[in-house]
């Protein structure tokens, strides 16, 4: 990261080569709902995103880079330039240190310096989690841990499958993350691990095709770091804590007053307050529910004890704890010795990308 960056080669124009129509998005069965909200592509657009957001946008990444209203904008966008090569890490690495260089010791930088630390720790996981496919490529299509396999169902021509790829949960704040990922191929993280963890815990759907849909979905889908979330965020790395988003608990910590949720769930725009995420509670939603909108398709408290329930009874099995010994050799950070010693003798500890 620290040699220098390579500069752009001369190369001639060839005027007389047509250029055919590029297919869109919707042809490819790709982000097929997207329109003027899809990012641009192209290292001009990559080098003013890094502009604005080391010099204007960035300063509040640390603090909001896990709200879907104001994330799309504190944070980078940068995820799709670097999948597709339109600018290097390296150069990205580079800017940000610079920036860091520039921030001043007290008060008035302290949130651009916290943030600029952020950013770049996750720069260095970006690499981290793309090296766990180069060493173990089989983690695309088998579980982590072998102690999971067969655990979980095939969502193919199962109705929920279909109702969470739509947007049609009965569940306001997810359909409108699924709605909102259809529009515009991204979704901050936090809300990515929550779908994924729903899918995989609530409705105990295997990975693999739901990570698919997801991967067709994101204009950022970078294999290393895709399928390793995925697998995180369904519990079968073997080594990761357990989380099992409550998707009406995330609604409610991060679109507290509904804007996200009007938004993209037209449906429910007249309800306000409790009503607009749990409109089953609620007489002013009694006319929406099984009409515009549909009832819940299931109870995420109750489906998410009953998950819980199944993960740790697989946990708690004698032979797992040598599997996610293996699995920490192999994969877990190296930052840290007295991280890592300490994640060996308890090897459920957490060793999230986002800690």
């Amino acid at each position: 990261m620290l040699d220098p960056c390579h500069s752009v080669p001369h190369l001639e124009p060839i005027y007389e080569t047509p250029s055919l129509d590029l297919p869109k998005p919707a042809d490819l069965g790709l982000a097929p709902d997207g329109g003027d909200d899809l990012q641009d592509g192209g290292s001009t657009a990559a080098r003013a995103l890094l502009h604005s957001f080391l010099i204007k946008r960035g300063a509040p990444y640390r603090s909001a880079m896990s709200s879907p209203l104001v994330g799309a904008d504190a944070c980078s966008r940068l995820s799709p330039h670097l999948t597709f090569g339109t600018i290097s890490l390296r150069e990205v690495a580079q800017a940000a240190t610079h920036r860091a260089g520039t921030l001043l010791k007290g008060p008035s930088h302290k949130e651009w310096r916290g943030s600029v630390r952020a950013f770049q720790s996750r720069l260095y996981w970006h690499c981290h989690f793309i090296q766990k496919l180069e060493d173990e490529p089989r983690i695309e299509w088998e579980n982590m841990h072998h102690s999971y396999d067969g655990l979980r169902d095939d969502p193919q021509g199962h109705p929920w499958f279909e109702a969470w790829k739509h947007g049609q949960t009965g569940l306001p704040f997810l359909d409108a993350c699924m709605r909102s990922l259809r529009h515009r191929g991204w979704l901050n993280f936090r809300m990515r691990a929550m779908v994924m963890a729903v899918a995989s815990y609530h409705m105990w759907f295997h990975w693999r095709e739901t990570g698919l849909h997801l991967a067709r979905m994101f204009t950022d889908y970078e294999p290393g770091i895709h399928w390793s979330q995925v697998q995180m965020q369904s519990g079968t790395t073997g080594i990761n804590t357990i989380r099992v988003y409550n998707p009406i608990k995330q609604g409610l910590d991060q679109d507290p007053s509904g804007v996200f949720i009007r938004r993209w769930v037209p449906e429910l725009a007249q309800l306000s307050g409790d009503a607009l995420h749990r409109p089953w509670l609620h007489p002013d939603a009694h006319g929406i529910l099984g009409r515009t909108y549909p009832n819940p398709i299931f109870d995420p408290a109750a489906r998410a004890k009953w998950a819980k329930d199944q993960i740790w009874a697989k946990r708690r099995a004698p032979d797992h704890k040598a599997g996610a010994v293996a699995v920490l050799t192999r994969h877990g950070s190296r930052k840290s010795p007295r991280k890592t010693k300490r994640a060996a003798k308890h090897p459920t500890a957490q060793l999230s990308l986002f800690d």
